[in-house]
């Protein structure tokens, strides 16, 4: 699978090993940057993966920041992007099955790489369940259709 992850300074270390680890794992896979830990802006970067994402050139993508709540903001500001804040695999799990949600978010300073992975394992091969979902979802990317 094609994956672009993206970060700030403060989740520069567990983008590495998360870059390193999917690449062992057979995936091909985008770093959006930054490529150190000087200071750096999320949103910059969670602009950057959603657009990545819009353009499909990655089918999944995954954000990263200290909380992981900034960069999820920035993300689906990309009508196309559908990013999730998750902290464990069942949030990862409903989030494919219920929102076909097509990046996660994590935070650096709240969650361990191990976990991190078990969210990422997840969200990789978990369908999206469609039926009534599909509308809903449909609606996530055109608020103007919503009632």
């Amino acid at each position: 699978m094609r994956i672009a992850i993206a970060s700030d300074h403060a989740a520069f270390d567990l983008k590495s090993e998360l870059v390193t680890w999917l690449r062992e794992e057979g995936h091909s896979v985008d770093d959006l940057g930054p490529y150190g830990t000087d200071s750096v802006d999320y949103p910059d970067y969670g602009y950057k993966l959603g657009a990545t994402i819009a353009s499909g050139a990655a089918e999944r993508g995954v954000a990263l920041c200290g909380s992981g709540i900034g960069i999820s903001i920035a993300v689906n500001r990309e009508a196309k992007a559908r990013c999730a804040l998750v902290s464990e695999p069942l949030s990862a799990q409903l989030a494919r099955q219920h929102n076909d949600a097509n990046v996660i978010a994590m935070g650096a300073r709240l969650i361990g790489v191990g976990m991190a992975k078990a969210c990422i394992e997840v969200f990789l091969v978990t369908e999206f369940l469609g039926d009534r979902h599909a509308s809903r979802v449909k609606k996530l990317g055109k608020p103007e259709e919503a009632k």
